[in-house]
């Protein structure tokens, strides 16, 4: 009879799960922000593009638009080497949503799904890992710079211009993001991708002087985000620090508070 009653008080109510604080999503973001470290370190294949485009874009546009622009080659380095920077961070922010995509199509974030852990970490986590790609594509496109005879005015201010470049690609790596988790395959994130960006990186002041473009193209370039990070940089470098600065951290917070959430919330909805 006892037994009875002992087994018939046991309380068969299915537990609560229990909720993540900020800080241990934090701790798990990082803890798979280093999973995504050890996937480059066992591949290093993904550090290809920012290896090679600063290569590429350094070279190919100085010789393309150096003369024509400048004068020369020399001449024309203060205005491309802020250029290439965010076109390179953004470039890689592109292959970030790409590779997104792959390892949810791959199952890969199903089996994070059923850890006791943060929603967003796997996103969040992913992103992080892929700011070592950033750092890696500003600082090949500093080097290749400098070897070609780019001398800035501030050395303290190219660092500053390279960490902000790296910060604004991270905040726009969600937007793209954000096209992987909707998108179904890989390939359409890549193409759309690229077609947002070729406007967004070429109808600025990144690479030719807005006063040479069309009336309309100006008006777009003035509005356009990129101008406003790519004068930032040249500004920083010159040992300047103006409200470009300012309104390019401003447009990244904008996008990681709103961005950022949908992107969960789709991702979850979908995964």
């Amino acid at each position: 009879m006892t037994a009875i009653s002992t087994v018939a008080n046991i309380d068969t109510r299915t537990p609560t799960a229990r909720q993540v604080t900020p800080l241990e999503a934090i701790t798990q973001s990082a803890t798979m922000a280093g999973r995504g470290l050890l996937k480059i370190k066992h591949n290093p294949q993904h550090l290809f593009d920012v290896i090679v485009l600063p290569i590429v874009f350094t070279v190919m546009f100085s010789s393309i638009f150096g003369g024509a622009i400048a004068g020369d080659v020399t001449g024309y380095l203060p205005i491309l080497i802020p250029g290439v920077l965010v076109q390179v961070a953004l470039a890689a922010s592109v292959t970030t949503g790409v590779q997104l995509r792959e390892d949810m199509n791959k199952g890969v974030f199903d089996r994070f799904r059923s850890l006791p852990i943060a929603r967003i970490a796997p996103l969040a986590g992913s992103l992080l890992a892929d700011v070592l790609r950033y750092v890696v594509g500003t600082t090949i496109t500093v080097i290749v710079g400098v070897i070609m005879g780019y001398r800035p005015a501030s050395v303290v201010g190219v660092v500053l211009a390279c960490v902000l470049v790296v910060v604004v690609a991270f905040a726009l790596s969600w937007i793209f993001a954000l096209m992987g988790v909707v998108m179904e395959k890989a390939s359409t994130v890549q193409g759309v991708s690229m077609l947002v960006l070729m406007p967004l990186t070429f109808m600025s002041n990144a690479l030719v002087p807005v006063a040479t473009m069309p009336g309309w193209m100006q008006a777009f370039a003035g509005v356009n985000p990129v101008s406003h990070l790519v004068s930032a940089v040249r500004e920083m470098a010159d040992g300047r620090y103006g409200m470009q600065i300012v309104w390019s951290l401003l447009g990244a917070a904008v996008v990681l508070i709103v961005v950022a959430p949908l992107t969960l919330r789709v991702y979850m909805r979908r995964a």
